[in-house]
């Protein structure tokens, strides 16, 4: 009897045992489950909402950036030629459009070449107060790109006087004649000077040969491109 009631009394434990862990286990696993879905909810995918494994670059794709520039300071002198002739002859009162070329590379402080060599200058010879002056406007560069440049040579002040009789020869060999220049000439020296020399600028030869009839002598302007027309820049020269 004693070993029946104790074998009894040891199932009944073991019973409520078990009924007590299966009551107590849902609970348990609810806690951890809760627990793992509150980590996840904090840190989800593994840290990769941190930690993106491709972030996004900083900028949009399509932003344009500045572009680069290049200057060339104000007093930067650029040597230039004529390649048209050798020098040019001109009345005092008179102006002439030109296009001068650029003899050599021009940098700025880095050392980037910003006006090339062969670049080409228009720009127009202009009386001034005391003589003759050349004005820059634009500079063509490369595949025929222009931009606004603001530079002049300096003042040319020589004047060469003809008188009737004398020989013109030396003036206008290899020279561009103005148009104004080439009218004072003709009347002064005889239309047979001026055939031999070719190289007139401008038109109205004709119309204005009347005008200085009766002239036995003339002043004109010689200017050496290559030894005169030397530009200076008066502002600076930006290139972007």
């Amino acid at each position: 009897m004693f070993n029946s009631k104790k074998w009894r009394f040891g199932t009944s434990l073991l019973l409520t045992l078990g009924m007590t862990l299966a009551t107590a286990t849902p609970g348990l696993m609810s806690n951890r489950a809760m627990a793992q879905f509150n980590w996840q909810r904090q840190y989800p995918g593994n840290l990769r909402g941190q930690y993106p494994s491709n972030p996004r670059r900083p900028f949009p794709v399509n932003q344009r950036r500045p572009s680069p520039v290049a200057r060339i300071p104000a007093g930067t002198l650029i040597p230039v030629g004529y390649e048209e002739a050798e020098k040019v002859v001109l009345t005092p009162d008179e102006s002439m459009r030109l296009r001068l070329t650029v003899t050599q590379d021009i940098r700025n402080v880095q050392g980037r070449v910003v006006i090339p060599f062969g670049s080409e200058i228009e720009g127009q010879l202009r009386p001034v107060s005391n003589g003759t002056q050349f004005f820059a406007e634009q500079v063509i560069i490369g595949d025929r790109r222009r931009f606004r440049i603001d530079a002049i040579s300096k003042v040319v002040t020589e004047t060469e006087r003809i008188t009737k009789g004398a020989s013109a020869g030396d003036i206008l060999k290899g020279a561009a004649v103005g148009t104004g220049a080439a009218a004072l000439l003709s009347a002064v020296l005889g239309d047979d000077v001026l055939e031999v020399e070719r190289l007139l600028i401008g038109a109205g030869l004709g119309a204005l040969g009347g005008v200085f009839v009766g002239r036995d002598k003339a002043e004109v302007v010689v200017i050496y491109p290559e030894d005169d027309l030397d530009l200076r820049l008066r502002s600076d020269f930006v290139l972007r």
